[in-house]
């Protein structure tokens, strides 16, 4: 068994291993999708990316980290269905002791429509967006309240190991900027008379404000977990919408979320996670009277495991983390 390295935090809670290398086999899919809700008898409708599962390697000590992953082709069959997307999907979720930050640079163009076929048939069609850009850039950051017994870094990067069950209060705050535009109108021409926001061709937004929420780990028999966390906030929200015939502004409170979750089994030297990451930004346009939203996240399966480094490699590593900036 590997010796477990400690800090300042309960041990009687969890456990840290960051003079170990953690290194990690990786499979995951981003995502960030453009919704626009309708009167309540009618669906949302929801403009996807085909956004690739992607498998990868990861390795990290202390502060240090790499990464190398790629779309491969076996994972992902039929990709030509539902059109082409370009993307640049920055995303980096940092979990201190006390603190947890998101940051978003997300650049996406070209999407699709689920449509359905024939009635009793599983036949599927897609409507294809190739013009459609989605956009949004910001952060969020929280405070713990009760850092010193409950770990994210236990299920989300695997450093560490929860050992009892805890749960800590989250206060922070975010700021978002959005926008979504296409070379005609959000809402297909076939369904104007369904969605209130026909017409709309561009949409801007910028959304700050505080928000609170709760993270809760589950152990059961020491080694299997199940951790729990949501952010409520309620942001200023300043949307500008854009038509062929003029814009209308309009400044709201809107309601925001952000959920996590993961679940898998963690031991001093094997870690096996599945997990959950999801932003919704919500926001509503004076025009059409009903909520947009951008949604963005990430699923991941992750098998971990970790080994102490050679005096030689430790030396050289902790060099380099030294002269890092």
């Amino acid at each position: 068994m590997l010796p477990a390295q400690t800090s300042n935090a309960d041990n009687d809670y969890y456990e840290t291993f960051e003079e170990q290398i953690t290194t990690r086999l990786y499979l995951g899919k981003k995502y960030t999708s453009l919704t626009m809700k309708a009167p309540n008898e009618i669906q949302s409708l929801r403009y996807r990316p085909n956004s690739l599962v992607t498998m990868g390697i990861n390795g990290s000590y202390k502060s240090l980290s790499l990464s190398f992953g790629s779309g491969f082709g076996f994972l992902n069959p039929n990709k030509e269905e539902k059109g082409k997307t370009r993307s640049f999907d920055f995303q980096t979720h940092l979990y201190t002791r006390d603190w947890v930050t998101d940051v978003y640079l997300q650049l996406y163009k070209g999407y699709y429509l689920s449509v359905g076929g024939a009635p009793g048939t599983a036949d599927k069609f897609y409507y294809k967006r190739p013009d459609l850009k989605v956009n949004l850039i910001g952060t969020s950051i929280y405070r713990l309240l009760n850092g010193e017994r409950f770990s994210y870094r236990a299920g989300f990067l695997q450093n560490e190991c929860q050992k009892q069950s805890a749960g800590s209060v989250l206060l922070g705050a975010e700021v978002y900027y959005g926008s979504t535009k296409g070379d005609s109108a959000l809402i297909p021409s076939h369904l104007n008379t369904y969605y209130p926001q026909q017409g709309i061709r561009r949409v801007r937004l910028l959304e700050i404000g505080p928000g609170a929420g709760y993270a809760y780990t589950f152990v059961w028999q020491e080694n299997l977990f199940l951790t729990g966390s949501a952010t409520i906030n309620a942001d200023i929200s300043m949307v500008k919408e854009v038509s062929s015939t003029g814009s209308a502004n309009r400044t709201s409170i809107s309601p925001n979320a952000t959920l996590r979750a993961v679940a898998g089994y963690n031991s001093e030297e094997w870690a096996a996670t599945i997990s959950w990451l999801h932003n919704s930004t919500d926001f509503k346009g004076k025009s059409s009277n009903y909520e947009y939203g951008i949604k963005t996240g990430e699923f991941r399966i992750t098998l971990a495991k970790r080994f102490t480094p050679g005096n030689r490699l430790k030396k050289r590593l902790d060099t380099v983390i030294e002269k890092m900036p």
